[in-house]
């Protein structure tokens, strides 16, 4: 049941990063089905979240999802808003990769 709990995880990144993305275009939440869709996957990424945390330490599970989210969004921001890729950002999603490695390898049941 553990792997279960990392997938469910997984998707509920996956549901944080969608709601940031989709944040962009709510032009300051003045845009009604932006809006809409952006707290639809923010309740669905809080909702997995929830389930994900029965199996897996909070402290473990939080910090892989903000960190993978993160990440995540920050390669989005790079690669499709053309947000500048400089060697601190780059240096600082290194430093995620290992953060979040060392956490699920820390909180992996046994």
């Amino acid at each position: 049941m553990g792997s279960v709990s990392w997938l469910v995880l997984l998707f509920a990144i996956l549901f944080e990063v969608a709601g940031t993305l989709t944040l962009k275009f709510t032009d300051g939440m003045t845009r009604l089905w932006p809006t809409v869709l952006m707290f639809a996957f923010y309740l669905a990424s809080l909702f997995g979240l929830s389930v994900a945390v029965r199996r897996i330490p909070v402290g473990t599970a939080y910090a892989v999802w903000s960190g993978l989210g993160t990440l995540i969004v920050a390669t989005v921001g790079v690669l499709w808003f053309k947000e500048e890729a400089t060697p601190p950002r780059l240096l600082s999603a290194v430093l995620i990769i290992a953060g979040v490695a060392g956490l699920y390898l820390t909180g992996v049941e046994s």
